[in-house]
């Protein structure tokens, strides 16, 4: 007797949950980003370990991807432009701020 079974999970599933991870880094990422940002203008306060986590976790997510090999030219080149154009405006509102 043969038995059907159902599947628990499948590329759908795991599919739908790394995208929903995803969601939730960015989510987190951003609202801690928020949360620096009124901490130094509004409260004057520095929140650089805040800062930290949310580089690290980059970091550690661009590790893996080398790792396993995925990370392309293009990537690489919008990452430095990104990098570049982030650079540009932190120093014309350091040079406004004065």
């Amino acid at each position: 007797m043969m038995m059907s079974h159902a599947l628990d999970r499948d590329e759908r599933t795991v599919a739908v949950e790394n995208a929903s991870y995803r969601w939730g880094y960015l989510f987190v990422s951003f609202a801690v980003l928020v949360s620096v940002a009124y901490r130094a203008f509004a409260l004057k306060q520095t929140s650089w370990d805040l800062l930290a986590l949310v580089v690290i976790g980059g970091l550690v997510t661009t590790a893996y991807q080398r790792n396993q090999r995925i990370l392309t030219p293009r990537w690489t080149r919008l990452t430095l432009l990104g990098m570049g154009l982030a650079a540009a405006a932190a120093a014309v509102l350091a040079l406004s701020v004065r």
